[in-house]
């Protein structure tokens, strides 16, 4: 037996050596390959639930030019180039997506250029409440919207009439009124239709001379001049009317005050156009051969 006692045991326990080329570098991989698959399907599931008549706006949206979206541009359309000219980035489109056009026939377009004008409707309604020259006659200002456009329509009341008794000649107040709505109309690149309409009261003449529709159309233009003095530019004016007392507010009583009135329709696109065709129809007629020589300018008489 040895003196020196009970001998230790000793273990040495190697260390495993670890090939950093195959540490954890691939799961963040993997896991980025998860994450694209799985934004992959979410965006597949999402166009096949979305209605197709929504699919055009979505493809608006990344067609976009990230300036165009940042800047707060206007969205593209139908033209040849994805932004329209004027803005800093161009970005030629060789595929122009078709207009997208909606079941009652309007446009995207169309339905952008109605959110202006309602946009509008609420601007005037502040304005109205707001200045101190239209307040005195908001019962007199009717603002609606119709299937032409905004229209605002200045009427009559039994004790402050617009015009003089069967004349055109224009009130004060009402020359006012013109001419603080005028500055509003140019914020639109819309035209505008102004009408002239009267109640049923006929002169004493009847309608052999001067009537109620000489008298509805000069009140009409009467209003237009005084816009115009206002500040509104001369080139929105579309149509000058003079309606006589044919469409009257109150129809049970066509002499009311009310039916005299001046009406002032901010036009939508859809109604330029029909106007603008009704006059392209009309131009197409007097193009008959036989109305040609009316265009042609006339010969000089040979001299002596």
């Amino acid at each position: 037996m040895s003196s020196r006692g009970p001998e230790r045991i000793v273990i040495r326990r190697g260390h495993a050596h670890l090939d950093e080329s195959h540490g954890g570098s691939w799961k963040i991989a993997y896991a980025d390959f998860v994450t694209a698959m799985m934004s992959f399907f979410l965006v597949m599931w999402l166009i096949s639930v979305v209605p197709h008549k929504d699919l055009h706006a979505i493809a608006e949206y990344f067609r976009m030019p990230l300036m165009t979206a940042v800047t707060g541009g206007p969205k593209i359309d139908s033209s040849s180039s994805v932004i329209p000219a004027g803005s800093p980035s161009v970005i030629p489109n060789k595929n122009p997506l078709p207009r997208q056009q909606h079941d009652d026939g309007t446009t995207e377009s169309d339905k952008r250029d109605t959110q202006r004008l309602e946009g509008l409707k609420s601007e005037l309604d502040q304005l109205i409440k707001s200045d101190p020259i239209l307040k005195q006659f908001r019962p007199q200002l009717l603002l609606d919207m119709t299937p032409d456009g905004l229209r605002i329509q200045i009427v009559d009341q039994q004790n402050r009439p617009m015009f003089d008794t069967g004349s055109a000649k224009m009130q004060p107040y009402m020359s006012a009124i013109l001419r603080e709505l005028a500055p509003v109309f140019n914020k639109l690149p819309n035209k505008i239709s102004i009408a002239g309409h009267t109640d049923a009261a006929q002169y004493s003449t009847g309608e052999r001379e001067y009537s109620n529709w000489e008298l509805s159309a000069d009140r009409a233009n009467a209003a237009r001049r005084q816009l115009i003095a206002g500040g509104m530019d001369e080139g929105k004016v579309k149509r000058v009317l003079g309606l006589g007392s044919t469409v009257s507010l109150i129809k049970d009583d066509p002499s009311a005050a009310v039916n005299r009135r001046i009406s002032l329709v901010v036009l939508n696109k859809r109604a330029e156009r029909r106007i603008d065709a009704q006059n392209t129809t009309a131009a197409a007629v007097l193009k008959l051969p036989e109305l040609e020589h009316l265009a042609q300018p006339a010969l000089a008489a040979p001299s002596d």
